[in-house]
């Protein structure tokens, strides 16, 4: 594998120390999202996928099944669902720091495969909302009629039907890319093909190939975030603790007024 690293930003005197440490500066690839937030992303998001993944391992693939698990293990069912949904949005931020290196060399399939990924993302995100609809139901009127409302409506036409092409599309034109670009060696450049062969849908189980493409994903993406995150000076223990205490009380009101709303 080829890491390339980025050339580090250049300061006057006159910048303030504290600037520089910022999280969200970076002399890299991928101003927008920056190192920081990049770098979290590549490593937290397939992880916390992995994590929605394994823990809804023990119950069977399709929808009444999982359904009939919400009732019975409410817990480890609303851990399982939220943690995919939330490496699935999550996940942005990697893809958008990918894109920009696989871009250095390849701009088409950097363009194309970050394009189609990203719209992937937003159709999942759109099953898991439906996936939050069903568990409300069967918990109000039971798994059964859950499950025969489900079924009833599963081929539904919705306008993110159009995008399943593109959730799978999107991991193949990445992974290429990647490896004609340099970004990713042979084996984590397969490993991140093997992505396209996550399930997608409503209500979706794990399956063995489950676990193959989410163990790709990190295979591919974690080491990445890894470099990108040493790409470049360190912040300060005051900076880390700052900013620690930021992003969590605006994630602790964010849920507060949206749970309000």
């Amino acid at each position: 594998m080829t890491t390339t690293r980025s050339t580090p930003l250049v300061h006057d005197a006159a910048t303030p120390a504290k600037a520089r440490l910022l999280p969200v500066a970076w002399g890299g690839d991928a101003p927008f999202p920056g190192r920081w937030v990049g770098g979290v992303s590549l490593v937290a998001a397939p992880v916390l996928l992995t994590a929605g993944v394994l823990l809804r391992m023990p119950f069977h693939f399709f929808f009444p099944e999982q359904l009939a698990a919400r009732l019975e293990h409410p817990g480890l069912i609303a851990a399982s669902y939220g943690a995919f949904a939330a490496g699935t949005v999550l996940l942005w931020p990697a893809l958008a720091v990918l894109a920009a290196r696989i871009g250095r060399r390849s701009p088409g399939l950097a363009l194309w495969g970050g394009v189609l990924a990203v719209l992937g993302l937003f159709a999942r995100t759109f099953h898991a909302g439906v996936d939050h609809l069903a568990f409300q139901l069967a918990e109000r009127q039971g798994a059964q009629a859950a499950a025969r409302f489900v079924g009833e409506t599963y081929g539904a036409f919705h306008i993110f039907s159009a995008l399943n092409l593109a959730i799978m599309g999107g991991w193949l034109l990445l992974a290429v890319g990647a490896w004609r670009a340099r970004v990713l060696g042979p084996v984590r450049a397969l490993a991140l093909a093997l992505t396209a062969a996550l399930p997608l849908g409503v209500l979706k189980g794990t399956t063995p190939l489950s676990v193959v493409a989410v163990a790709g994903l990190c295979l591919a993406l974690v080491p990445l975030g890894i470099t990108v995150l040493r790409d470049g000076p360190a912040p300060g223990r005051g900076t880390v603790l700052r900013w620690s205490v930021v992003v969590t009380v605006t994630l602790i009101l964010m849920a507060l007024i949206g749970q309000a709303g």
